[in-house]
């Protein structure tokens, strides 16, 4: 009796919480198909009658999303890309290769997850300038892949080192090379640990800002967070359209996520046991 009990209360606690982490989002759905002077008033939420769809389509006009989406897909395909690989030869070499100082290159790479970005703004911002980078892709990939191994490698090495070297020995006695059995063995295998890269620096990059506002000057390389910020003009005051825009852009991230949790909390999970 005891045991149900307390289980009922888990339940309880846990739906709690998660009714709280949805809300945000339903609320900014919900006020995102009303009228501008609704979202004013007493209510928390409003049932929009009629839904002003029409929002969405202003947000995506005036916010230049097809344009900023395009950038956004561009640097992120390309900066998660280069994370999975980069990430997964270096966790291979730290793991599975014998050399002097590994450990010690290991525990400075990850030293790279206490640096905050804004400490780095301002020096990236003059290296960039000075080999003439600024305002171009590769001034947010640079750093969007920097500061998203660290995390990546740190996963990557609690799975590759669950992964049996057996298998690893029996390929290299059928006459593999160090590539076959990265890309080939080793890769398929930590399939969970890759997804859970995928999605973590994915959901990091997708929405930055601060550094893209700072490397970035003008709309044609510009991402998704820029739609926003473009609302801060001619629609300050029209909170219903603000609201359409933010959705739009949280959506992609959110869709992504939905997708593949199971597999980000198995390679979480897989990597934090036997690693």
């Amino acid at each position: 009796m005891l045991f149900h009990n307390r289980r009922i209360t888990l339940i309880i606690i846990l739906l709690i919480f998660s009714i709280g982490q949805l809300f945000p989002l339903v609320w900014l759905v919900d006020f995102s198909l009303c009228k501008s002077g609704d979202v004013y008033g007493a209510n928390i939420l409003k049932i929009p009658s009629p839904p002003q769809f029409q929002n969405y389509y202003i947000a995506w006009k005036d916010g230049k999303i097809s344009h900023y989406f395009i950038n956004s897909v561009i640097v992120n395909v390309t900066s998660v890309g280069l994370t999975v690989i980069l990430s997964l030869m270096m966790a291979y070499a730290f793991v599975r290769m014998k050399w002097k100082l590994s450990n010690k290159v290991l525990m400075y790479v990850l030293l790279g997850l206490m640096i905050p970005i804004h400490a780095t703004l301002l020096p990236n911002f003059v290296i960039f300038k000075e080999v003439h980078i600024l305002d171009s892709y590769l001034a947010l990939i640079l750093p969007y892949v920097a500061f998203s191994l660290p995390q990546a490698v740190f996963l990557m090495t609690g799975f590759i080192g669950s992964i049996p070297r057996e298998i690893e020995e029996s390929a290299v006695m059928d006459g593999a090379g160090i590539f076959t059995i990265l890309f080939k063995i080793i890769f398929p295998l930590s399939t969970p640990a890759i997804v859970t890269v995928t999605v973590t620096t994915f959901l990091t990059t997708w929405n930055e800002f601060i550094m893209a506002a700072t490397y970035l000057t003008s709309d044609k390389f510009r991402t998704l967070p820029f739609s926003v910020y473009n609302f801060a003009g001619q629609y300050a005051s029209n909170y219903a359209i603000q609201f359409a825009v933010m959705t739009i852009v949280a959506l992609p991230s959110l869709i992504i996520y939905i997708l593949l949790n199971e597999q980000v909390t198995k390679g979480v999970t897989l990597g934090a046991l036997k690693g």
